[in-house]
Parts: structure tokens; C-alpha cells; sequence
């Protein structure tokens, strides 16, 4: 038994906005704004997250891939998935994501990492807020002696 996963695994969800879709010749694809850097498990590993729209009503199935921003072959949070349709500006929950999501999440690609919200009965607060460009970037500096030209 892994109690990570087994007591936290299934109580987290990686929320994400779709961003656009796109019908192929032989694939069809929702891109949302959540990547590999978001969560690496279904890339790294092959791993499953169920992935579900946050509003609930009566539509027709798709199946698709579900993409993120980075232009890697390895972006991706689901590949031949049948899930409803769903449009643009749409929240889908991935879920099972509260074990591994955040813990194995980087900065890949410059993007910052989510906020993270603890949510209980009605109540919710941010426990981590959404890293900015200034945090990416605090630990870098230009050494003095390189002066680029600037003097």
C-alpha cells in the first residue's frame, strides 16, 4: 500500500481551461492550457487520469487527444480518449492528480507552476500561489564582468 497515493492520490485534481480544438484527418484534439510540465505522469509513464468536464450536461462523445501548450510530442494528458465534447474556455478536471501531480511538476519550457487550492465542503483557499516570471527567474543574475555592452 502506498498511502500517498491511496489517501491523497484520488482527493486531487489538476483543473484546466481548453484552450481550442482541432479536428485532424485521423485525430482530433482538445488543447488546453495544463501541459507535461502540469503533470508528467501520463507522458513519463504511461499513467491514466480520468479526465472529465467541470460542468456536467448532455452532449455527444469524441475521441481524443488531450494536448497541452508545449510544443513536445510528449504534451499530452490523454491519447484516444473518449470524452464529451467540450469548446473553448471550458474547465475539464483531470483527476487522481493529488499524489504525484505537483510533486513531480516543473518549470519546463519557462512556464510557471500552478497555484495549488485546498478545497473543503464550500470552502476554499490558495495554499500555493501561482509562480510568476520574477520567481523563474530570482536565481539568475549577470555576472559583472560580462558586460554586454552596456557600459
Amino acid at each position: 500500500m502506498e498511502p500517498g497515493r491511496s489517501l491523497v492520490g484520488n482527493a486531487g485534481a489538476l483543473i484546466t481551461r481548453v484552450i481550442y480544438t482541432k479536428e485532424g484527418e485521423t485525430k482530433n484534439f482538445v488543447i488546453v492550457d495544463a501541459g507535461m510540465n502540469d503533470l508528467i505522469r501520463p507522458s513519463l509513464y504511461e499513467a491514466y487520469h480520468e479526465i472529465v468536464p467541470v460542468v456536467k450536461k448532455k452532449r455527444r462523445n469524441a475521441t481524443v487527444d488531450v494536448v497541452g501548450p508545449i510544443c513536445e510530442s510528449g504534451d499530452f494528458l490523454a491519447q484516444e480518449r473518449t470524452l464529451p465534447q467540450v469548446a473553448p474556455e471550458e474547465l475539464l478536471a483531470v483527476l487522481s492528480a493529488g499524489a504525484y501531480g505537483f510533486a513531480m511538476a516543473s518549470n519546463y519550457n519557462a512556464r510557471p507552476r500552478s497555484a495549488e487550492v485546498l478545497v473543503h465542503g464550500d470552502k476554499y483557499a490558495t495554499i500555493r500561489e501561482r509562480e510568476s516570471m520574477d520567481d523563474l527567474i530570482r536565481g539568475e543574475r549577470i555576472p559583472e564582468f560580462l558586460d554586454f555592452g552596456q557600459s
